[in-house]
C-alpha cells in the first residue's frame, strides 16, 4: 500500500467516527426534546423543548450526514436545510409564545416578569 492510500484510509476512518458521534449525538438531543415535549408542565417550557434542544440535535444530525456523504451537492443541499432550520425555529417558537401569551396561556405565577398588560374589560 502506498502512503497516500493509508493517509486516505485513515481520514476515512476518523470522518466516519466523528460521523457517528455526531449522529448518535444528534439522535438522543432530538429524542430527549421528543420526552421533554410529553413530560413538560406547561407551554412555554414545551415550547423551549421543541426549539433548542430539537434544532441542535438537528444540525447535529446533519453534519454527522455530511460528514459521511462528502459531496458538494449533498453537503450544499445539508447546509441550506440547517440553515432554514435556524431561520424559522425561533421565529415560530416567538410567534407561539406571543399568541400564548395574548391568551393568557402561560400560568401567571411561572412567569419572572410579564409585560404585556392587564386585558381591559370589552362591556
Amino acid at each position: 500500500m502506498s502512503p497516500d492510500s493509508l493517509l486516505d484510509t485513515a481520514l476515512d476512518t476518523v470522518l466516519d467516527t466523528a460521523a457517528v458521534v455526531c449522529l448518535t449525538g444528534g439522535a438522543l438531543l432530538c429524542l430527549a426534546a421528543g420526552v421533554a415535549l410529553v413530560r413538560f408542565p406547561d407551554l412555554l417550557s414545551r415550547m423551549h423543548a421543541a426549539t433548542k434542544p430539537q434544532v441542535l440535535g438537528l444540525l447535529l444530525v446533519l453534519l454527522g450526514c455530511g460528514l459521511r456523504l462528502r459531496t458538494g451537492v449533498d453537503v450544499t443541499t445539508l447546509v441550506l436545510i440547517g440553515a432554514f432550520q435556524l431561520a424559522t425555529a425561533p421565529v415560530a417558537a416567538h410567534m407561539v409564545g406571543r399568541a400564548a401569551l395574548r391568551e393568557r396561556r402561560p400560568d401567571p405565577e411561572l412567569l419572572v416578569t410579564d409585560e404585556l398588560p392587564p386585558r381591559e374589560d370589552p362591556s
